[in-house]
C-alpha cells in the first residue's frame, strides 16, 4: 500500500503543476480594456486576486490531506 506521505507529496506536486498551468494558460492572457490608463492595473489586479485565491485553495486542500493523514495515523496506533 502507498504510504500517506507519498499521497500528500503526489497531491502537492499535482497542485503545483496544475496551478502553474492555470496561471500560464488562463490567467496570463487576461486583459481588461476600456478603462484607459487603468487597463494594466486592473488586469494585474484580477490576475493577482485569482492567483492568491488559487494559493489559498491549494493550502486548504493540502491541510485537509495532512489532517486526514494524522487522523489515520493516530487511529491506527
Amino acid at each position: 500500500m502507498i504510504g500517506p506521505i507519498y499521497v500528500f507529496v503526489a497531491v502537492m506536486w499535482l497542485l503545483i503543476l496544475s496551478g502553474g498551468g492555470l496561471a500560464v494558460l488562463i490567467l496570463g492572457p487576461i486583459t481588461i480594456s476600456g478603462y484607459g490608463e487603468l487597463d494594466g492595473a486592473l488586469s494585474s489586479g484580477v490576475k493577482a486576486v485569482a492567483a492568491i485565491l488559487l494559493s489559498v485553495l491549494w493550502v486548504v486542500i493540502l491541510t485537509k490531506i495532512k489532517n486526514w493523514m494524522f487522523r489515520r495515523k493516530i487511529s491506527s496506533v
